[in-house]
Order: structure tokens, then C-alpha cells, then sequence
């Protein structure tokens, strides 16, 4: 994902992007013209297979035939994925995907050769979301189990067994597979501190941005801040990173003793110094201005290589996490995919109001970081 950034041209011919945005680009066609999606090439299941109309950043469609320029607005995502389909299935347990969006991502996800489903979760009502959507089934194993709490044990005992190498939540709450994942007998816990990273793409920004933790940890220590930054400068590496550079967040660029994030920050860049972390160039105390533009670090007369052009950032605590994530989000129209490392196996977290496009993102990073994980099982990242 890093290293595939070389500009390109890509040719209508193209359908992951498509695919991806098909649900998003059949909503706003039928509200501006209900008539206009009624023709079998404009049906979400139809885009699988054929050629489909490519969504560009206004909503506008490039139909087949003409050429997008790379520079689309998810086009860091788009070579993700178009990576991670060239890797085998990834055997996965999908958590009680008993709604519209968790099973139609993991049949999307199955559709691209993403993952290999295992559907865990009240048979019948699966069966009964899978009808009322019109998604086949038919070909995945489905395991039946009488409850969301009974569907979160189960995934992670297929885990154990071997059958899957990757958890992914449904529509059940997140503590609620968390709890399974960290019980101390029969979970899926390793001596890593489990962490939670978004995956981000920001159009705006030159390279994807890993952002930890945001999801997990809700006021980590200095200690749990080690295995954070070292999963997420793993999972850089994993995405094929040739160098990580990762900024500790905090208000400031300075130490303030009364600011308790800034001496964290000095303390783990230290700790990289003296290789208890390793894999990536820590920097911090930065505010977020000077971590992620030139400008802003040259006007405060920040030497660092990391200042201004940072692709891993680590913030002080969940709340500050959550909201630079939604930001990003909301505010700069960026997509978020989301994995939980540190636990035996990659989890990949979904939100209901995830886009196609991040579910089947998280997915291909989920593979990336299992292929990681086979090619040097000694720095696993799961």
C-alpha cells in the first residue's frame, strides 16, 4: 500500500473501485433520477462480474472506456486492494453478521477473492438477512450459534482450532467480542497489548495514515503505549512501508511537565532510541500541524524526519484518537479502515456507517498483515 504509490492511469476496465462504491453511487443516481438504475448494470450484484460505471470524487461517473486518472480520491485504497487480491482467500469468522451491512461486506469481501467467510451467528437469521438483501450464501459455511455472546466464543474457538486466521465483528457490540478475544481462558491473547489502528485514506495526504489507538485503549500507560506505537509501526511494515515515521501526538512540540502526554512522547522516543521500540523512526512531542505538514514544522524550526511528514500517528489517549479519526472522517472526507492487532489473530472492527469501500479496505489489510505474519512468524503482528 506504501510502496505502490507510482502514478498511473487507470482504464474504465477497472471494476474494484466500482464495486466498491456501488451501493454509494446507486443511492445518490436514484435520487436524482429514480428511473436511471432500474437497468441490470446498475444492480450492486451485477457489478461483480462485468464492467461497471466508475464513481469519480463528485459523484460524477466516467462510464467504461474513458480513463480516471489515478489521482481519484480513494486511489491509495484502490492499489490496496488490487494488492491484497493477490493473495489467497483469507479464511475468516465473521461474528453475527445478522444485518444489511456486516454480511453484505464479508459477501462483497468474498466476492473480490478478499477472505473466506465462516458466517458464525443464529443460522436463521442470517439466512433471513441474506434473503430479504438478496445475497447467495449458499456457498459459505455457516455456523450456528443460539446468540451474539455465544457467536463471539465461537468465532474465537475457531480460531483456535485453526480454521480461521482472522475475526471479523458483525452486528454485535464491540466489547462483546473484545471480552471473548481477552478472556483468559480460552481467548486469544498474546503478551502484546492489544491495540486498535485506523488505516486511513486521506485524499489530501500523499501516503495512507495509521492512526493509534482510537478504538481499544482508553487512557493507556506509558507502558501500553510500547506495544501501541510497536503494533502500529508493525503494521506499517506490513503494508509494505520502507520507512516508518511515526509522531507522538500531543498539544505541543515541547515538553511541559504540567502536559503529562509530552513527557510520554519524550520517554518513547528514548525508548526507540535504545531499541525497545524498533522498526520505525519515533519522534515526539508534535502537534498535529507539525507532524503532518512542512510548512508548519519549518515555521517552528523543527528538524526532524519525521515533522511534517509522519505516517504513523499516535495519540495521547481514545478520546483525542476518536475524534482526529472522525475528523479526518467527516471533515475531510477520508475512509478508515479499522484493525485490531496484538491478539493471535488480526480482527478486523467495522462500524455501521462504514462505506463498501472501508470494509472491504480492512479486509485486504487484515491479509496483509496474516501474510506478515507467515513470512516472519518471530515479529508477528497477531
Amino acid at each position: 500500500m506504501f510502496v505502490l504509490r507510482e502514478s498511473k492511469r487507470y482504464s474504465g476496465n477497472d471494476t474494484i473501485y466500482a464495486f466498491a462504491r456501488a451501493r454509494e453511487h446507486d443511492g445518490l443516481a436514484r435520487e436524482s433520477n429514480p428511473d436511471s438504475c432500474r437497468s441490470s448494470s446498475c444492480r450492486p450484484r451485477a457489478r461483480l462480474c462485468g464492467r461497471a460505471p466508475t464513481p469519480t470524487r463528485r459523484g460524477r461517473v466516467m462510464r467504461s472506456g474513458r480513463e480516471v486518472e489515478a489521482h481519484r480520491q480513494h486511489d491509495k485504497y484502490e492499489r490496496l486492494l488490487a494488492f491484497a487480491k493477490s493473495l489467497p482467500p483469507l479464511p475468516t469468522a465473521v461474528v453475527h453478521p445478522c444485518d444489511e451491512s456486516s454480511l453484505t461486506g464479508a459477501v462483497e469481501a468474498a466476492g473480490l477473492g478478499l477472505i473466506a467467510p465462516i458466517l458464525v451467528g443464529p443460522a436463521a437469521r442470517v439466512k433471513a438477512v441474506a434473503h430479504k438483501y438478496g445475497l447467495d450464501i449458499s456457498r459459505f459455511e455457516i455456523v450456528d450459534t443460539p446468540h451474539s455472546h455465544a457467536s463471539a466464543e465461537q468465532g474465537v474457538r475457531l480460531v483456535r482450532e485453526g480454521r480461521a486466521e482472522c475475526l471479523m465483528k458483525g452486528s454485535l457490540h464491540t466489547d462483546e467480542l473484545m471480552a471473548a478475544v481477552v478472556a483468559r481462558e480460552g481467548g486469544l491473547r498474546t503478551a502484546k497489548r492489544i491495540s486498535h489502528c485506523f488505516v486511513m485514506d486521506v485524499p489530501a495526504y500523499p501516503e495512507p495514515i495509521i492512526v493509534s489507538d482510537a478504538a481499544v485503549n482508553i487512557a493507556p500507560t506509558l507502558e501500553e503505549k510500547v506495544d501501541i506505537v510497536q503494533n502500529a509501526i508493525d503494521l506499517a511494515h506490513a503494508l509494505g512501508a520502507a520507512e516508518v515515521r511515526v509522531a507522538i501526538l500531543s498539544a505541543m512540540e515541547t515538553v511541559n511537565p504540567k502536559v503529562p502526554s509530552t513527557i510520554e512522547a519524550a520517554a518513547l522516543c528514548k525508548m526507540a532510541d535504545r531499541g525497545q521500540i524498533s522498526g520505525g523512526i519515533v519522534d515526539g512531542p508534535l502537534a498535529l500541524d507539525n507532524a503532518i505538514n512542512l510548512r508548519a514544522a519549518e515555521m517552528k524550526h523543527i528538524k526532524s524526519p519525521v515533522a511534517g511528514r509522519a505516517n504513523v500517528l499516535i495519540v495521547p489517549d481514545l478520546e483525542a484518537g476518536n475524534m482526529l479519526a472522525k475528523s479526518l472522517s467527516f471533515l475531510a472526507d477520508a475512509d478508515a479502515a479499522g484493525i485490531v492487532l496484538g491478539a493471535r489473530v488480526p480482527i478486523i472492527l467495522t462500524s455501521r456507517a462504514d462505506t463498501i469501500l472501508t470494509r472491504l479496505a480492512s479486509c485486504a489489510v487484515a491479509s496483509l498483515v496474516v501474510r506478515a505474519r507467515r513470512e516472519a512468524p518471530s515479529r508477528a503482528l497477531a
